[in-house]
């Protein structure tokens, strides 16, 4: 067998630069976050490459090389973004979170503007969060597609810790999916899955998902994601209120469905928020 490369091309960060880390500019750390997700992406495409090569004992020494590579600029790029965020207030809020790790807390900080965001709904709509927004032919896209991608990401890795005796969102979320497969079963979102139903007609389906919505049913992948997105909602709300707290040193103003509707209930873990 060939001997392995060794992955020693990178220059890996000097402690003037990871010192120096601590003082990125926002737009920045926007690029390294995007960066750090984009190399991964790759890497991880890149190692299957390399398992099928090894399947057909064909010699993947490059490709060795590649990943290795490839996984230590990851992880320089997550040195840096734990740096930068361990000198701001909402990244050492969002880091004592179970599950939000320095490049999750990193891409919020980067992404969310508390000058430009009043309430919470302004983040829903712009991490794409908000039900009611649509992308239309031709229009511009109404949602920021990192951010949209990091809240998905954020999702996840609440399901992966929800077992974990210190998480609190992934127990929401584990919540939220039972009051949503309990509605799922007595009929309360026949509507919505028809609705869905109507909108797969125009395209190739799954003639098995197909029936189940007609039949006024949403599939447990629906369920999952509906789920996810409460608990990220919910996430957001806290890390909104906090954000707005540090910067303008009151509380901050109360969702619509509270100071609007007159809605009592403001902790309300499963019917505060719409999924």
């Amino acid at each position: 067998m060939s001997e392995t490369v060794a992955p020693e091309a990178i220059q890996k960060l000097s402690r003037d630069l990871r010192k120096a880390a601590a003082d990125i500019g926002v737009r920045e750390a926007r690029y390294f976050v995007s960066a750090y997700y984009d190399l991964q992406d790759y890497r991880i495409a890149s190692a299957n490459q390399q398992r099928k090569l090894l399947e057909g004992n064909e010699p993947s020494e490059l490709i060795t090389w590649l990943n290795g590579n490839l996984e230590i600029l990851e992880k320089q790029i997550q040195a840096m973004l734990d740096k930068w965020s361990a000198h701001q207030h909402m990244g050492i809020w969002a880091r004592a979170i179970c599950g939000i790790g320095p490049v999750i807390s990193s891409g919020l900080l980067a992404n969310i503007d508390i000058t430009r965001a009043p309430t919470v709904g302004h983040i829903w709509s712009f991490a794409g969060l908000n039900p009611t927004a649509k992308w239309e032919k031709g229009e511009k896209r109404p949602w920021n597609a990192s951010l949209k991608r990091l809240c998905w990401l954020i999702g996840e890795s609440f399901v992966k810790v929800s077992s974990n005796k210190n998480d609190v969102y992934g127990k929401v979320y584990l919540e939220r999916k039972a009051y949503e497969v309990g509605n799922n079963e007595s009929g309360k979102l026949a509507e919505q899955a028809r609705e869905r139903a109507a909108q797969k007609t125009r395209r190739a389906i799954d003639p098995e998902l197909l029936e189940l919505l007609k039949s006024g049913k949403l599939p447990p992948k629906a369920l999952h994601e509906r789920a996810k997105r409460y608990a990220v909602k919910l996430f957001l709300s806290d890390w909104h209120a906090e954000a707005y707290r540090h910067h303008y040193g009151k509380e901050p103003p109360l969702p619509y469905p509270i100071a609007i509707l007159g809605h009592a209930h403001v902790r309300d873990p499963i019917t505060r928020l719409k999924p």
